[in-house]
């Protein structure tokens, strides 16, 4: 029985990460030319500090997924689940804090995987030129790096206030 608790437990906080995550995007963002800059990634990383990596991962996949499919970014949903997806795997959930060496470094190959991943994927798949594609890097930088800020705000936080120890799963 107790197994069966700890999965609903689990499936039950990747729901509300995945729906935390849809908000932050959806709502939370500004336009650009081909898309949009959003802060929704900073609750894909906590997500990735405190759910284990198989839950972490579909958290960030279902929340932004839904947001692209519901604010009419369908062409970008194959991209994004896979993106954010794999941000997940960059951070480590069983540190005893959200906030650790780890956690930070993993800013660095999100960075990398946002900009990479989206422009490779609008160059190859939308524009079919790859330069083209990577015309609007800046702006997936700046999403990149203004979610860190948030994750690195809310994170300090939660470890100060010792709320993410009793998130931890």
């Amino acid at each position: 029985m107790k197994k069966q608790n700890e999965k609903l437990r689990l499936i039950t906080i990747t729901a509300l990460f995945s729906a935390l995550i849809y908000v932050l995007t959806a709502f939370f963002h500004v336009p650009t030319i081909k898309g949009y800059v959003h802060i929704g990634d900073a609750a894909v990383f906590l997500a990735a500090c405190v759910l284990p990596m198989p839950y972490a991962a579909a958290a960030g996949a279902i929340g932004a997924g839904l947001s692209d499919a519901l604010s009419g970014y369908f062409i970008w949903i194959p991209a994004t689940v896979v993106i954010k997806a794999l941000t997940a795997v960059f951070f480590k959930s069983s540190a005893g804090r959200i906030i650790c060496y780890r956690n930070l470094f993993a800013l660095i190959p999100a960075l990398i995987l946002c900009v990479g991943g989206y422009g490779l994927y609008s160059g190859a798949v939308i524009y079919g030129n790859l330069a083209s594609g990577f015309a609007d890097a800046a702006a997936n930088a700046v999403q990149t790096i203004t979610s860190g800020i948030v994750f690195i705000l809310a994170g300090t936080a939660l470890d100060r206030s010792r709320a993410g120890k009793h998130l931890k799963v």
